[in-house]
């Protein structure tokens, strides 16, 4: 069974003609030479029913820029257009539809030539629902989701993405550029986390909260797969498995990048990624609903495999699972309530004081948790007291403590870390339907740490943005 990822790439291909030179590094370096530009569409998500919550999402897309200065705004006349034909004939793309190969979908525009540069922003940009599309089944709509359980159609609210796009920053393209020199064919892949960057608001409605990297890749031979299996019974989980595919921030803590669910057989694959070190975290749960520790398998490169990776079935807690509850709340600089999206994730730090990590543990994949992380938006709620906009959350995660090993060739040798685990929350704040701009100040909060113990049921701090927009 062909793996599913959740999540679309846009692969953009360049040859460079002529001789350039570039000054690496530099936010806004270009060189003399063009390119040639093809973009296309790979393996969509996967949180599609009958387990998931959505049967199709459609987005449309009108145009695909890249500009070379980190600090572009969104008239600079340094935008370049990869894709132009699209304004003329937008693209609406299933991001649940099934994939040709491997990995692609759809292709999207005709082969375009571009100047060689080191380009630090990317956006993409979506039509806006009013367009007409022939033969939608969007109806009138550009951009919707269809639910499993009934297939009725909703609108996939948008804001700044019809205008100035969704933005991808250098801190979200690998090697924080994507550098394009003479004489050179190169592929970017633009990553769309489709099922953490669909927030269902209060009033019932669909909006769409952009989760994007971006990175070099070729499309013949970037990836990483595995097999996941039962260690007490040697044979692949009878239940779900999640796989994240994760690389260390600035900060150094380990992000999702892609991540997939593994097939029936425990194989897994994720394609095409950018070249580079990650790191695989593997959380599941049993089909009696008992929760496995995580599985962490370090240092792997693209292009090699993990071989057979075991789970370990908790043996804490009622499921083998633990709840975290919390709240967030968002303020502007007169301490008024200011409506934020916010994505949160669960990070555990194993290892020694000198050789300690951190990484994001994805969320246990449930009937309810459908992304391995947590996408909110907080909103106005006599709930949230004076001065405030707020929303509550709820995360579940394994009870135990991860078992970690460094890849090799030869197979994985995984030790436990720690009998229970230990989580702190991490939010990060956007500008609501901005398209991925930061918010607040700071824009990062993160609860103190939170060590299971017998109570496997934890209300967590509140994290508390202020100075938002």
């Amino acid at each position: 069974m062909k793996s599913k990822i959740w999540a679309f790439f846009l692969v953009v291909s360049f040859t460079v003609a002529g001789v350039g030179i570039l000054a690496c590094g530099d936010s806004s370096s270009s060189g003399t030479g063009t390119g040639m530009v093809k973009v296309s569409i790979s393996d969509p998500a996967t949180c599609a029913g009958p387990s998931g919550p959505f049967s199709h999402v459609y987005v449309t897309i009108t145009d695909v820029q890249a500009n070379v200065s980190s600090t572009a705004g969104n008239s600079d006349s340094g935008w370049k257009d990869l894709t132009p034909n699209l304004s003329k004939q937008p693209q609406q793309i299933d991001l649940l539809g099934q994939a040709s190969n491997n990995c692609f979908l759809a292709t999207l525009g005709d082969v375009q030539q571009l100047q060689a540069g080191n380009y630090q922003q990317i956006r993409l940009i979506l039509a806006d629902n009013n367009t007409t599309i022939a033969n939608s089944p969007c109806g009138n709509s550009a951009n919707c989701v269809i639910l499993a359980s009934d297939n009725s159609v909703h609108t996939l609210q948008l804001s700044s993405e019809t205008k100035t796009g969704l933005k991808i920053p250098s801190g979200q393209i690998a090697s924080g550029g994507f550098n394009v020199t003479a004489g050179q064919t190169k592929d970017l892949n633009i990553d769309f986390d489709t099922c953490a960057s669909i927030v269902q608001n209060g009033n019932g409605q669909f909006r769409l909260k952009p989760v994007l990297h971006a990175g070099e890749v070729s499309t013949t031979s970037t990836s990483i797969n595995g097999k996941v299996l039962d260690k007490t019974t040697g044979s692949p989980v009878n239940g779900t498995v999640l796989v994240a595919l994760e690389q260390k921030d600035a900060t150094g803590v380990d992000r999702i990048v892609m991540s997939t669910l593994a097939n029936v057989d425990g194989s897994f694959v994720f394609c095409p990624i950018p070249a580079g070190t990650y790191d695989v975290v593997i959380v599941g749960v049993r089909s009696d609903g008992i929760a496995y520790q995580p599985s962490i398998v370090t240092s792997i490169t693209n292009g090699e495999t993990t071989g057979n990776v075991n789970l370990y079935v908790a043996t804490v807690g009622t499921q083998g699972s633990a709840t975290l509850q919390g709240a967030v709340t968002s303020e502007n600089s007169v301490n008024a309530g200011t409506v934020v999206d916010v994505a949160l994730s669960a990070l555990e730090t194993v290892g020694t004081a000198t050789q300690a990590a951190t990484y994001t543990i994805p969320l246990l994949p449930t009937a309810t948790q459908h992304s391995a992380t947590l996408s909110l938006s907080t909103q106005s709620s006599t709930s949230c007291g004076a001065g405030g906009d707020c929303v509550n959350y709820t995360m579940t995660l394994p009870a135990g403590g991860s078992y970690v090993g460094t890849y090799s060739s030869s197979g994985v040798t995984l030790t436990q870390s720690a009998p229970l685990a230990t989580y702190v929350v991490d939010g990060i704040a956007f500008v609501s339907s901005s398209g991925g701009q930061m918010n607040c100040s700071p824009s990062e909060q993160k609860t103190q740490a939170y060590a299971l113990s017998n109570n496997f049921s934890i209300s967590v701090g509140t994290l508390a943005f202020t100075q938002c927009q």
